[in-house]
């Protein structure tokens, strides 16, 4: 049996992201998405949230490109340090990916910080009236046990019991597939590293009673998803429960101006994930679209 969740990330980013999500929705094969509380477009995200009650929301909890709710008083080892030493009372989190590895690595983060910021980004959805179904993050940081403890602590503490599991397959796709885009082995090359902290992943899950899905798909081709792309994933998806991890939206101004290599490509997956081929790939591979509702039941707001 196969089940997928189709989850679209970066709700709240923009307003054009988050029109494409609603459509990818409304018009396609997205069942879920998860929303950043410090985006520039939240309230936008919250309203339009409100137009499809069927789409399931969760909280995409932002530790790197963006700026915290917490006050400097309350969180600093996440934060982009050479900013501060430059501008005095200037706050955001680090826009290296490679540098927060580091120092989750190297256990530099201090977890009470990290655990107050993602109880933040939660409860402010919550507050919007938003029943929040499921946790991920930004870039999949919670992949490092130093994120992802505080985090599951942070969510239990909110209600919220379901978290996103971002390890893949050990074959997320075809060998044809990864042939015929050669650009994509240096990614698959570093989630394979990454690997090795699955079974901490796991073991942290069922210690703290939380739901996730076998495994996500997609990670390894972010921005460069399209309509073969999203055939040849569905086409290589095993048995069991799994995430298809996606980025749909409309290249607008704001994006423009945004930190983002993510532009054209959203487009282009809104594209993928709407038309009708989508479904029938889906249905003619025998899998069953679910969201991260049918994982557990949600919390009330």
């Amino acid at each position: 049996m196969r089940r997928l969740i189709v989850n679209a990330d970066d709700f709240g980013f923009t307003a054009g992201v988050n029109r494409g999500i609603v459509e990818g929705h409304s018009r396609g094969v997205v069942t879920s998405s998860t929303l950043m509380a410090n985006g520039a477009a939240f309230s936008d995200a919250v309203q339009l949230a409100r137009t499809v009650p069927q789409l399931s929301v969760g909280c995409h909890v932002v530790l790197i490109d963006g700026v915290p709710l917490l006050d400097a008083g309350n969180i600093s080892t996440p934060l982009q340090q050479d900013l501060r030493d430059q501008k005095p009372g200037a706050r955001a989190f680090s826009e290296s990916i490679g540098r927060f590895a580091l120092r989750a690595l190297a256990g530099r983060l201090d977890p009470q910080e990290i655990e107050a910021e993602a109880t933040a980004q939660i409860r402010k959805i919550q507050a919007a009236g938003i029943a929040v179904s499921h946790l991920d993050t930004h870039k999949h940081t919670h992949l490092f046990p130093g994120v992802l403890r505080p985090l599951l602590r942070a969510g239990a503490a909110c209600g919220v019991r379901a978290v996103r599991n971002p390890f893949g397959p050990r074959r997320p796709l075809r060998s044809g597939d990864l042939v015929s885009r050669p650009g994509i082995w240096t990614r698959y090359a570093e989630m394979r590293i990454l690997q090795g902290f699955a079974g901490r992943f796991r073991a942290a899950v069922a210690k703290h009673g939380f739901a996730t899905p076998d495994g996500t798909l997609g990670v390894e081709v972010t921005g460069v998803i399209d309509e073969a792309m999203f055939r040849a994933i569905v086409s290589s998806i095993p048995d069991g429960t799994w995430e298809f991890v996606c980025h749909p939206g409309y290249n607008d101004a704001d994006l423009a101006a945004a930190k983002t290599r993510l532009r054209q490509s959203r487009e282009i997956e809104l594209r993928a994930l709407t038309l009708p081929e989508a479904r029938s790939a889906l249905s003619q591979a025998g899998v069953n679209l679910i969201s991260y509702r049918d994982l557990g039941p949600v919390p009330r707001t």
